[in-house]
């Protein structure tokens, strides 16, 4: 298995996570760097959210992205007017690329989905050119991001299965300080740097946050599938009422924090 993701809609999962992965891209290429003519490939690309933000960042001469589910891979190359980007279904763990084949290899909030991430970060090094830039992100779900943390002890809060859900979002990998930059360190790589990104998730009201969730993406969505009716109205409830915080429903403006690491190829 080398996604632990849970995707149900290419349009759920984008008002889910993918506007702000959209958003999370441009702070996490200016901290990758980019430059014209370079071959970039871009891990896990879920609906697109790097793939065409690096199309518009750089005069780009190849920019190749794979991700393991189909749902995203279709969805992705739906959106595809360049010529210059070709989209695939693959396997992180074991990349369908030669060696030394891409100027920078990324991936967005993908890693701390992959069960072997270590092997992931491997083939994303094998894959890059010497001197060349292996970088990714990931949220920081226990403490920088407030607005999901707030769903996830929402229901930590109504029973023991709610507690092991926020025991495992909470510790997935890669996620702890210093986590990913020692991964990237230990398969090789030289000059590993880290770094937090800065980003606001911003929702129209409740409902803007919870129907996804309620229709099963990501991971606190499967979690919630699998209740029973009156079980996933009781969730509903306490969500809400975090949410609202003893006012009317409406906007909600949460700071999120992702960790960013880089390293160079030797």
């Amino acid at each position: 298995m080398t996604s632990s993701f849970n995707v149900q809609d290419a349009a759920g999962y984008e008002q889910l996570m993918g506007r702000w992965s959209q958003k999370l891209a441009i702070p996490f290429i200016d901290f990758a760097g980019l430059a014209d003519g370079e071959k970039v490939l871009d891990v896990g690309c879920g609906t697109g959210s790097l793939t065409f933000v690096l199309a518009k960042a750089a005069n780009l001469g190849e920019i190749a992205a794979i991700d393991f589910s189909p749902v995203f891979v279709a969805a992705a190359q739906a959106r595809n007017t360049d010529p210059r980007i070709k989209i695939s279904q693959a396997d992180a763990c074991a990349l369908p690329f030669p060696d030394k084949s891409f100027d920078r290899t990324l991936a967005l909030l993908v890693l701390h989905f992959v069960p072997e991430a270590p092997k992931a970060i491997a083939e994303m090094a094998r894959v890059t050119r010497p001197g060349g830039v292996v970088a990714a992100t990931v949220w920081d779900h226990c403490g920088g991001m407030p607005g999901m943390r707030m769903v996830v002890d929402s229901l930590a809060a109504l029973g023991e299965a709610g507690r092991q859900l926020r025991a495992r979002y909470c510790f997935q990998p890669m996620m702890q300080p210093g986590e990913m930059k020692a991964a990237f360190v230990a398969q090789g790589l030289s000059r590993v740097e880290e770094s937090q990104l800065l980003l606001r998730m911003d929702y129209a009201d409740f409902n803007d946050l919870w129907v996804p969730i309620g229709s099963g993406e990501g991971p606190i969505g499967k979690f919630v599938a699998t209740l029973d009716q009156a079980d996933k109205a009781r969730a509903e409830a306490a969500a809400r009422d975090a949410y609202e915080a003893g006012r009317p429903d409406g906007p909600r403006s949460f700071a999120n924090i992702a960790w960013a690491v880089r390293g160079i190829v030797a």
